[in-house]
């Protein structure tokens, strides 16, 4: 605090972070900007891939000339070892690999929203029943139950975005009933209660808003596991269809070139997608937890 000012007044923290110069929490950084650059970069690649100037992804370049080949001016990731255009492969790989992401952590967080709110507002055996399921589901080792459920409903899209989801749904569920915890023992709520307004009102104007924040912020680092666990499945053969370009499918048809040293680009291609696109991820969930004052206790 500066020496001239008076020490008997109160200073609010944010005045007194300002003042000596100290970066405000609601402030975006270099890093968060970066990382939400690489994501509208990859997204709008994937979005526009159908349109863009390059070979499709399961098309054999120059007759099998591009196979292996390092990179260059003409193909800028070089090719696999199937000849085809690897910058393609990427950036239709990124179309599947993103859809798994979001449309699981969308099934995960709509499942696992509703049963946390329900079981957070509600409590007693309402909340003992849910939680009970949810300590079932998590019991289940995670890779287990993921080939369990790939191998029973198969490995298209839908399907493996599905097994996943259903992981995620336990996780979210607890987050969202420990944040609906907190935030159903606030004076609004109690005074909304006090004015008559009903169960189904209270939830969603006055707790569901509280709660959102928190559920975004791990939604975040969610999309970003299932991105890693789509790539974990498609190394033990348990992913999507080998024929469908994805960063996982990628890195498994290209472990020999790295094995034999003739073509390592190949997997640091697909890992270097995933390792970029889920650091962005994990930041911009951190920077949307500390923007909106999310407690580490709270998410535990």
């Amino acid at each position: 605090m500066p020496p001239d000012l008076p020490t008997d007044v109160a200073v609010a923290p944010e005045v007194i972070a300002v003042v000596a110069g100290a970066p405000s929490r609601r402030t975006f950084g270099v890093g968060a900007w970066l990382a939400v650059g690489w994501l509208v970069l990859v997204i709008g690649l994937a979005l526009l891939a159908p349109l863009l100037p390059i070979p499709k992804p399961s098309e054999i370049i120059d007759h099998g000339a591009l196979r292996d080949a390092k990179p260059s001016l003409s193909h800028l990731l070089g090719g696999d070892d199937n000849s085809y255009d690897l910058f393609s492969r990427i950036v239709w790989g990124a179309r599947n690999s993103l859809a798994v992401g979001f449309f699981a952590v969308a099934i995960g967080g709509t499942v696992g929203g509703f049963l946390g709110l329900i079981a957070g507002y509600y409590r007693g055996r309402i909340e003992t029943l849910i939680t009970a399921v949810l300590d079932i589901m998590l019991a289940f080792p995670a890779l287990v139950l993921a080939l369990a459920l790939t191998t029973f409903l198969g490995h298209s899209l839908f399907y493996v975005s599905l097994a996943l989801g259903i992981i995620s749904t336990p996780i979210l569920a607890r987050i969202t009933r420990a944040n609906t915890l907190t935030w159903s023992q606030r004076e609004f709520v109690t005074a909304a209660r006090a004015q008559g307004a009903k169960n189904r009102r209270i939830i969603v104007r006055e707790v569901l808003p509280n709660v959102v924040p928190a559920m975004a912020s791990i939604a975040l680092l969610a999309v970003a596991v299932v991105i890693v666990a789509e790539a974990g499945l498609s190394l033990l053969g348990a992913g999507l269809k080998v024929d469908v370009p994805s960063w996982g499918n990628i890195i498994t048809f290209g472990r020999s070139g790295l094995t034999n040293g003739q073509a390592p680009h190949i997997v640091f291609s697909g890992s270097g997608a995933i390792f970029f696109t889920v650091l962005s991820l994990n930041y911009l969930g951190d920077v949307v937890r500390a923007r909106f004052d999310v407690k580490e206790g709270a998410l535990t």
